[in-house]
């Protein structure tokens, strides 16, 4: 397991690779070119720049969360191939480098949801929440300016202003895509991309949707064990992958965590571990790893990535907002360093637990 955080990059983070470096057991980044537009290929010469800048601090780029996809490639339209072989420039490119682990999604326009980025918890910091009734009243666009505007100014992964500035437009260009057709549009565009990634060795590792159910009746594919044991069973080559996000698949309180995870050895390529804590069906906030802060067993968790024998990057997900610190909501730097350490904590008593049998 190699213990990571995710970086936005010197431009746009708040959180410096010096003080990443300082975060103990750390060995890496997962890290994005942050300003390139979904569909638009990544030049070699700033995959190289980022390397050589995380690479200065003494640190590793473990991955990249996201090689955002284009709407065209889910949507099916008949642009769709010219994106597709961007994408896989990009992957050429990333290969080259030796960036071989790629973390994406296949949600239609909301790379994720929260009706609340700054809930107040009982101990003082604030926290993304969820609330369907919320979402049960609104419409997309007063949803999309609401969250915008609550965002304390941060341009947030998944919601990039000038995409979703024409949320109307997209909801309106996803009317005819059902569940099924969704996924045949993956399946289609992991098939393209397979030969790039059997070439260089990249794990492409798809990320549940967040909440694991439809949001404004958007359709939603990647949800639980059996809808990803389908997409594994649809492209059965080991670059087809899992990012395991515990905070994502339990939303859905019926999903075994522990099971999902021993399902699928050999096809987790990365993980997002954090807590959350349910109150009513469809209502939950996020919490601290610890696991007796949310509803997870963080122990179990970890263990399961043991067990399957997991050595890839495992980042912590979503931190509380502690401490007074301003940062992009679920992004600070102190609320993740605890959560780091406290999964390396977990990992290292679990793996000395097991030599000791």
């Amino acid at each position: 397991m190699q213990m990571s955080l995710r970086w936005f990059g010197s431009k746009f983070d708040t959180v410096t690779l010096k003080q990443i470096k300082q975060i103990p057991g750390v060995e890496g980044v997962i890290t994005t070119l942050y300003d390139i537009p979904a569909g638009e290929v990544w030049p070699i010469e700033k995959i190289q720049a980022l390397k050589a800048e995380v690479e200065s601090a003494d640190l590793k780029v473990l991955g990249i969360e996201s090689v955002n996809i284009h709407d065209a490639i889910k949507i099916g339209s008949p642009e769709r191939d010219q994106y597709i072989a961007n994408y896989i420039e990009t992957l050429d490119n990333l290969g080259k480098e030796g960036i071989t682990t790629v973390c994406y999604n296949f949600m239609p326009v909301f790379d994720w949801t929260r009706t609340d980025l700054a809930k107040m918890r009982h101990d003082g910091s604030t926290v993304m929440a969820y609330d369907q009734s919320v979402i049960d009243n609104i419409n997309p666009q007063t949803f999309f300016d609401q969250t915008t505007s609550n965002s304390k100014g941060f341009e947030m992964p998944g919601w990039e202003p000038e995409r979703l500035a024409k949320v109307q437009e997209l909801f309106a260009a996803y009317a005819e895509v059902s569940e099924e057709k969704l996924f045949d549009n993956l399946v289609y565009f992991l098939k393209a991309i397979q030969p790039v990634c059997e070439k260089y060795g990249i794990k492409m590792a798809i990320h549940p949707d967040d909440p694991a159910w439809p949001v404004f009746n958007l359709p939603r594919i990647i949800t639980s064990k059996e809808k990803i044991l389908k997409l594994m069973k649809a492209v059965d080559a080991p670059f087809n992958g899992l990012t395991f996000c515990a905070g994502s698949f339990g939303t859905n309180p019926k999903n075994d965590l522990p099971g999902i995870i021993r399902a699928l050895p050999g096809r987790i390529h990365f993980a997002h571990v954090r807590n959350l804590q349910h109150f009513s069906p469809g209502v939950f906030e996020e919490a601290a790893h610890l696991s007796r802060d949310g509803s997870f067993d963080l122990y179990e968790i970890v263990k399961a990535l043991y067990d399957i024998g997991f050595d890839g990057p495992v980042r912590p997900d979503h931190g509380r907002m502690i401490w007074d610190e301003v940062a992009m909501p679920g992004y600070g730097l102190y609320d993740r360093a605890l959560g780091a350490t406290y999964i390396n904590g977990l990992y290292e008593a679990i793996q000395k637990n097991d030599q000791r049998k």
